[in-house]
């Protein structure tokens, strides 16, 4: 979340309150909880997991990459990653509460020595230049008005020959989606682009694109069978408010092609 969206999809108060009954509803020992055990609960971006892992195979990582994850949430992918890599990585976010959340779950899961979280916006990062090798950014840039700017500022964070990892939404040829979405209550909220329009942004930062690829369909396939998947204590809707309604309106407008979902590796270039 940035400074440009303020919609009440990430601020509600109640966010780790309703996370921590979830866990207890679904029978998870707090007191010893793997970070296997947070379930679909943790990734709030198009596909969950499934796209994380799509994504991260695609970047060069390993236990001594410095990872940044911009718009982090309440640290899904920086767990993965921590899990996965060993490696350190910082996550921001603008959200108060998530980030809260985020330290939260990560001493929980005891990950907590390897994800460092801080509050920020994503358009002005509190990063020396080059700090990092490789920046992830999962459904962040539908809040930002400056694609320009947010894709500078990512390059300015990254080391030259680093890799930013992308997954987002963008806008469609079918006319306008249905509110609410995941990210915002209101089209004002919303900040939606075509893809060609990112692809210029992201080109114009001082990124080569190495990998750019239009997931819509397994997108919308995917979610549909999320959604026909019986309750699960354990889902988005235990923090995001009236979620059930919001993934139906992405489900439909992926479907229909009124939304399109992206994913994209950019190689940061020399000066």
């Amino acid at each position: 979340m940035t400074s440009s969206q303020t919609s009440s999809p990430y601020e509600t108060g109640v966010s780790r309150s309703r996370i921590e009954q979830a866990l207890i509803a679904a029978e998870k020992n707090l007191d010893h909880l793997e970070p296997t055990d947070l379930g679909m609960l943790e990734d709030f971006h198009t596909m969950g997991r499934i796209a994380t892992g799509q994504l991260v195979d695609l970047v060069d990582i390993g236990p001594d990459t410095a990872v940044l994850d911009a718009g982090t949430g309440i640290g899904g992918t920086a767990r993965y990653l921590a899990q996965r890599f060993g490696c350190k990585i910082a996550a921001v976010d603008l959200t108060e509460e998530y980030c809260a959340v985020a330290q939260w779950l990560n001493q929980l899961v005891g990950l907590d020595d390897l994800i460092a979280v801080r509050r920020a916006d994503v358009t002005e990062l509190p990063f020396a230049d080059g700090a990092f090798q490789v920046a992830f950014s999962q459904h962040v840039q539908m809040n930002v008005a400056d694609k320009v700017g947010l894709y500078r500022e990512a390059r300015r964070v990254l080391a030259d020959g680093g890799q930013l990892a992308i997954w987002d939404i963008a806008a469609g040829v079918s006319g306008p989606p249905d509110y609410p979405l995941p990210w915002a209550d209101l089209p004002e909220h919303s900040h939606l682009a075509a893809p060609d329009r990112l692809r210029a942004a992201i080109e114009s930062a001082g990124f080569t694109i190495e990998h750019w690829n239009d997931r819509t369909e397994d997108a919308a396939t995917t979610m549909k069978m999320v959604l026909s998947w019986p309750p699960d204590p354990l889902g988005l809707h235990a923090f995001v408010p009236r979620f059930a309604e919001r993934a139906e309106h992405l489900t439909d407008a992926l479907a229909d092609g009124r939304l399109r979902a992206i994913q994209v590796v950019a190689r940061a270039t020399s000066a």
